[in-house]
């Protein structure tokens, strides 16, 4: 009896120390601070409690979904180049995460006012990246197009991920209200006539087709991505899953221009399983009360 009470002891403990773990890696070292900045500061939002996109931006299939974003996002030559050029991925990429994530947190359930002091913070370094890919072409990240890209394809793979391992998937009218409550947002950095509902998700992305293609510089962050993340030995096997996953998100024709073949016996069998176990353990532990 004794054994079993402490047993059930250890496991808020191991469940706090995972969660922890996590939310560093995610959020940065202030990131407590900012989370109770975010949700603590009274004043308008710009999606009230229970809104589609706090519950899609809440759940743990947002690791699968944004590691999916960023392998569909790198096959736009010029989004490409600027990445490679201007975000330091590479040499600061859980910096970069944890920006990303910041920002994804601020528009989502910060007030109006930190919202909106989060997008001009974010069109103020857009104007400033400008460049000229390997092959000639000039670029800029403040450029409404692109942006409509980047935009298109996290959104596409925000919303697979939670449609697959998301806690309490939506119906279709929670998914259209998601795409709509994300072009609110895109709208404000720029985007012009986002997608509003999930309909017009698929024909945006073909729109981009004629100018997709895997460049080296995109071929090189899928290989970092999927292949060199910079995690310890130990826990490179768990990560793998979570990469194995995002894969499973791209369109067949993203996954042919990134060469990653499917293979429909493993990933029904082994991949998505095991992914559904994972965002279910991520879930599990970041939910508890310790790092709330």
């Amino acid at each position: 009896m004794r054994g079993a009470r402490k047993a059930a002891a250890v496991v808020p403990d191991v469940r706090a120390s995972l969660g922890a773990m996590l939310f560093r890696r995610v959020a940065g070292p202030d990131g407590p601070a900012t989370r109770a900045r975010i949700h603590g500061t009274p004043g308008p939002r710009w999606f009230v409690s229970g809104r589609p996109i706090r519950v899609v931006h809440g759940d743990a299939a947002m690791f699968v979904g944004g590691l999916g974003a960023l392998l569909l996002q790198s096959l736009h030559p010029l989004a490409m180049a600027a990445v490679a050029a201007h975000s330091g991925y590479r040499g600061d990429p859980w910096g970069r995460l944890q920006r990303t994530s910041a920002f994804l947190a601020v528009t989502t359930y910060g007030t109006v006012d930190d919202a909106q002091a989060a997008v001009a913070a974010v069109r103020g370094i857009h104007a400033k990246v400008r460049g000229t890919t390997p092959d000639g072409r000039p670029y800029h990240a403040a450029d409404p197009h692109l942006l409509g890209w980047v935009h298109a394809a996290e959104t596409e793979c925000f919303l697979r991920a939670h449609e697959r391992y998301g806690c309490a998937p939506l119906d279709r009218a929670g998914y259209d209200a998601y795409v709509a409550d994300t072009a609110r947002v895109a709208e404000a950095l720029g985007v012009i006539d986002p997608p509003r509902d999930r309909r017009e998700l698929p024909a945006r992305l073909a729109g981009y087709r004629p100018e997709l293609r895997a460049t080296p510089d995109a071929r090189s962050a899928a290989r970092f991505l999927l292949l060199e993340p910079p995690l310890p030995l130990p826990v490179r096997p768990l990560y793998g899953i979570l990469a194995a996953n995002a894969v499973t998100l791209l369109p067949s024709w993203a996954r042919s221009l990134l060469r990653l073949p499917r293979i429909a016996a493993v990933e029904d069998v082994t991949v998505r399983p095991a992914g559904q176990l994972l965002t279910r353990t991520i879930r599990w532990a970041m939910n508890t009360p310790d790092v709330s």
